[in-house]
């Protein structure tokens, strides 16, 4: 649900009872990823999705019925049931949803809203939910907000909340979702328990260095892709926010010199389109030495051999310069900035999600890889 947290937190500050129908797993060629999550209040108003379009109109039915009787139902959707085809989940995988009302006096009701207030601030936080365990435990409408800190909000019901909170903070630290489960050894539950961890991080960062007509286009599709978009040139007459007005900041400053001094971590995407050896090999002396997922460098291959020259000649060793992605870009045949944009998004994605950049037209495996 975190991912509707805008939504979600306007209908709890106006009162209103709702729904959220939650993707806790999925296999095969499945649309939506865990966490995927749709929302119906009790006007019937509905915002997200948790299969691409296949089978919200099941899922809606079901939020509806939680709405009525206020219990928290789970169904799995998928090609092989008998009526796979009846819902429309035609797509060779399968969904499993998790349904819980979140009504006004609910016991979980002051747990979901602070923590949808929390993501909705870019904030770091988890919403748990038990799965299966215990019979007084399993199928329960119990929450915990989780904060990165250890601290929590809410309740499972279980007799040690601080131990399974401890273990859906190891999840949030990974900033990712997913389904824990928790021996009896390690949690005074009574049993097993499975937990379903939803985290919401803040955005990764994607850094543009290079404040040229090909950066416009390629912060709009940092922004498309989700990530928190900075452009840095060290020329202050052509980095500026009326410039760059999609970028959530603009930088005037040394680009090696910022990437030195700024945060970044093992999601952060680097694009280097300065084009100019002054700045873009001291930067990517830099670059390829953080733990970033992602370091592209635009040039023709005559301008990456010169900079792979004088990369080797700075000290960079053949194993960090592997990791440079340039010319940056899959092999698209586009000319223009946008086009240029769309073959470095895509290229990010590929490294990202494990993808191999050739058309799917050619493969026969599964086009939704697990994770």
């Amino acid at each position: 649900m975190l991912d509707l947290a805008a939504e979600l937190g306007a209908w709890a500050a106006q009162g209103r009872g709702f729904a959220v129908a939650t993707v806790v797993s999925v296999s095969g060629s499945a649309p939506r990823p865990p966490g995927a999550a749709l929302a119906v209040d009790t006007d019937g108003r509905a915002v997200g999705s948790v299969s691409g379009g296949c089978v919200e109109g099941a899922v809606y039915d079901l939020c509806a019925d939680a709405l009525r009787d206020g219990t928290v139902r789970r169904e799995r959707f998928g090609y092989s049931d008998d009526d796979a085809f009846a819902v429309g989940l035609t797509c060779g995988g399968s969904v499993e949803v998790v349904v819980v009302p979140v009504l006004a006096g609910s016991p979980s009701r002051t747990a979901v809203e602070s923590a949808l207030a929390v993501a909705a601030r870019g904030e770091a936080v988890a919403v748990v939910r038990i799965l299966d365990g215990p019979d007084d435990l399993a199928g329960g409408g119990g929450v915990l907000a989780v904060r990165p800190d250890g601290t929590y909000e809410g309740s499972l019901g279980s007799a040690d909340d601080a131990g399974l909170a401890a273990q859906a903070r190891a999840l949030l630290d990974l900033g990712r979702t997913g389904i824990c489960e928790v021996p009896e050894s390690s949690a005074r539950c009574g049993g097993d328990v499975t937990l379903f961890v939803e985290s919401s991080v803040p955005p990764a960062r994607m850094i543009v260095f290079g404040a040229v007509d090909f950066a416009g286009a390629l912060v709009r599709v940092g922004k498309l892709l989700g990530f928190h978009v900075t452009l840095c040139d060290a020329r202050g007459v052509f980095a500026t926010p009326e410039r760059f007005p999609d970028a959530d900041e603009v930088v005037v400053d040394w680009p090696d010199r910022y990437l030195r001094s700024t945060a970044t971590d093992e999601r952060t995407v680097l694009c280097v389109l300065t084009h100019d050896a002054k700045f873009d090999v001291p930067l990517l002396e830099v670059a390829l030495r953080l733990p970033a997922a992602y370091v592209g460098a635009m040039g023709s291959r005559r301008t990456h051999d010169d900079r792979l020259r004088a990369l080797r000649e700075a000290g960079v060793g053949e194993r960090e310069l592997a990791r440079l992605r340039s010319p940056i870009g899959l092999d698209l045949g586009g000319r223009t900035p946008e086009e240029t944009a769309v073959s470095i998004g895509a290229e990010i994605v590929a490294v990202r999600r494990g993808g191999t950049g050739v058309p799917l037209r050619g493969g026969d495996g599964a086009i939704h890889r697990a994770g």
